[in-house]
């Protein structure tokens, strides 16, 4: 539409441009006037107009890729109308980019059926309440040398960790106060790419299609965590904002069948916050329910992807975890919400339905 308006100016111009020149051009000295009728308007001010409205619609704050919160989604991979505002704007959810930590020791806001996401990396056990998560969605962390991004969706009970790098590129993320299927949609501050959070992949700007690699994470109590890695550090609530950790902003979602915002893809089979463990191997996807998980004796074996491995569920502590069935190393996984993983792997194998 603005092309074509655009063109349509440009005619109109030109034609005013003609109409000038000729009432300059046919009055001789000493002649009448000629029999013209005049517009009240001045022809140079009207072309002078229209040339200023031209140059602003061919101007790029008129550009006519889609944008949203300052973002270009004129490239996405994904829908563009599947793209929606979450509420708050870019960086309206701050991350956390100075995290500071705590000895196990030392914390006391932590209740032992707490939630928590654990990670184990580069010879450093740390624990992330799920309760500082929630106002903050992203903490930009590192172990050693490595950058890692850790990130959790309320609204898709998701926490996923990631190398925070391509190739030699390190990046910082920041919330980008987007959503694709109720999930986060993460930027980095590097490119201003956008990132959902499930998919590890970039889906629009300068790293459209590139992968981050997913690290192992533990979704697990904190009195599980800290049996495990007693010398743990924790996140502090002192992260330099003021936020009431205590308080839940999101007290009983989690139980409710509602779902806030649009999905492209539906499932009845499970109630839409059934909490899965979802794995990808080689593309091939699989979901392991914890109602159906509940029937077992907590560990099954399971093919998937052309690879053997190991699910382990524990019930009391509402967590599980993926291994390889040969070495036993842990294979990064992910605990859902039903909904959210069902609306990114529609075409999801499910544990119980085998013949």
């Amino acid at each position: 539409k603005a092309r074509i308006l655009t063109l349509y100016l440009i005619v109109r111009i030109s034609g005013l441009g003609r109409l000038l020149i000729r009432s300059r051009t046919d009055v001789r000295p000493g002649s009448p006037e000629p029999m013209v009728k005049r517009s009240s308007r001045n022809p140079l001010s009207t072309c002078l107009a229209g040339l200023l409205l031209v140059s602003a619609l061919l101007s790029p704050a008129c550009d006519s890729s889609p944008r949203r919160n300052g973002f270009d989604l004129g490239d996405a991979l994904i829908p563009v109308d599947a793209i929606v505002s979450g509420g708050p704007e870019r960086d309206g959810i701050p991350a956390l980019d100075h995290p500071h930590f705590i000895a196990a020791e030392r914390v006391k806001f932590l209740r032992a059926q707490d939630r928590v996401l654990g990670i184990t990396h580069n010879g450093i056990a740390r624990a992330y309440p799920v309760a500082i998560l929630n106002w903050h969605e992203i903490v930009n962390d590192r172990y050693g040398d490595d950058p890692v991004v850790v990130t959790y969706c309320p609204l898709c009970g998701t926490g996923l960790a990631y190398l925070a790098k391509i190739g030699d590129m390190r990046l910082e993320f920041g919330v980008s106060g987007l959503l694709y299927n109720s999930d986060v949609l993460l930027y980095d501050r590097q490119t201003g790419s956008l990132w959902p959070q499930l998919m590890s992949q970039a889906v629009t700007g300068p790293l459209r299609g590139k992968r981050l690699e997913m690290i192992a994470l533990k979704h697990t109590s904190w009195e599980d965590w800290h049996n495990r890695y007693p010398q743990t550090e924790v996140l502090s609530t002192e992260t330099g904002f003021r936020r009431d950790y205590s308080r839940d902003p999101y007290a009983g979602y989690g139980r409710s069948s509602a779902i806030w915002f649009g999905v492209k893809s539906h499932s009845e089979r499970y109630h839409p916050k059934e909490q899965v463990i979802g794995v990808v191997i080689e593309g091939a996807s699989k979901a392991y329910p914890f109602s159906a998980l509940a029937d077992t004796d907590g560990e099954i074996e399971d093919t998937l992807g052309g690879r053997r491995i190991l699910i382990r569920y524990d019930s009391r502590h509402r967590s599980g975890s993926v291994h390889d069935a040969l070495s036993g190393a842990e294979i990064p996984s992910v605990i859902a919400y039903w909904f959210a993983w069902y609306a990114f792997y529609p075409h999801t194998a499910l544990f119980g339905d085998e013949p």
